[in-house]
């Protein structure tokens, strides 16, 4: 094979290793990539990580400053209540078409970790945070792999790239929200597995928003609560009655 012929599956690669290591927080955000370091460190050219490194600030991972260098992105404030209004659209729409198609054994499997987790804070166990929070992004993922459209679930991953970049901001959950959090999983599951789109639709829309407040509360001084309202305010919908009662 050629060198022509390997480049694309060498960018391929270098993408993927790259995205790994700053989602995981290897990498942090505001630090300079150094080209010869990754490619020395990859034992591959310069010329498929800088592919890749293009790949990257296009997907919105890398800012690219001339005469300076290549960072890894920080995210601002606004970025994050941008991420938050295009996963109300994808995710609801996700779990709407997942109850109109059914529960899938992936779906169904997941559910039954929930509730062995639920059962484990009703008896007073301690949840393990980066467990539950493993389970929950499983729980989404096999929600979209219900709804069965190729495009949507192409677009959330892209998306979830960004949003696991914004995440190396926030302390984790507290155990109280990561209780919360399972119950919230579950009320989306009853839906779809009862197949009421729009109450699915509903239950997703509130678990999104309050795990937004959770993180901008996590990320704003209690002394300026306007910039969390801010953050909350950019179309999200419009909580329903029955949604607002939760609240209180």
């Amino acid at each position: 094979m050629n060198q022509t012929q390997r480049t694309p599956a060498l960018s391929e690669s270098a993408y993927s290793a790259i995205r790994n290591l700053i989602v995981s927080g290897e990498i942090r955000a505001g630090e300079a990539l150094s080209e010869r370091a990754l490619s020395e460190r990859f034992g591959i050219s310069r010329t498929p990580v800088r592919e890749a490194i293009r790949a990257l600030a296009n997907d919105g991972l890398l800012e690219i400053v001339p005469m300076r260098g290549t960072f890894v992105r920080q995210l601002s404030v606004r970025d994050l209540s941008e991420i938050h209004e295009v996963r109300l659209a994808l995710e609801g729409m996700a779990a709407w078409l997942a109850a109109q198609k059914g529960v899938t054994p992936a779906l169904e499997e997941v559910a039954v970790r929930l509730r062995a987790l639920d059962a484990q804070g009703i008896d007073g166990i301690e949840l393990d945070v980066d467990i539950t929070q493993r389970v929950g992004w499983q729980f989404h993922e096999a929600m979209f792999a219900a709804a069965d459209n190729v495009r949507l679930t192409e677009t959330y991953h892209a998306l979830r790239t960004q949003n696991g970049l914004a995440l190396q901001r926030i302390p984790h959950y507290d155990a109280e929200r990561t209780r919360t959090a399972v119950r919230e999983h579950l009320a989306i599951f009853d839906a779809i597995a009862a197949g009421r789109p729009e109450e699915a639709q509903r239950h997703v829309w509130d678990h999104l928003t309050h795990a937004m407040q959770a993180r901008l509360q996590a990320l704003v001084p209690p002394a300026a609560p306007s910039a969390v309202a801010v953050g909350l305010s950019a179309g999200a919908p419009t909580a329903t009655p029955a949604s607002k009662s939760r609240k209180r």
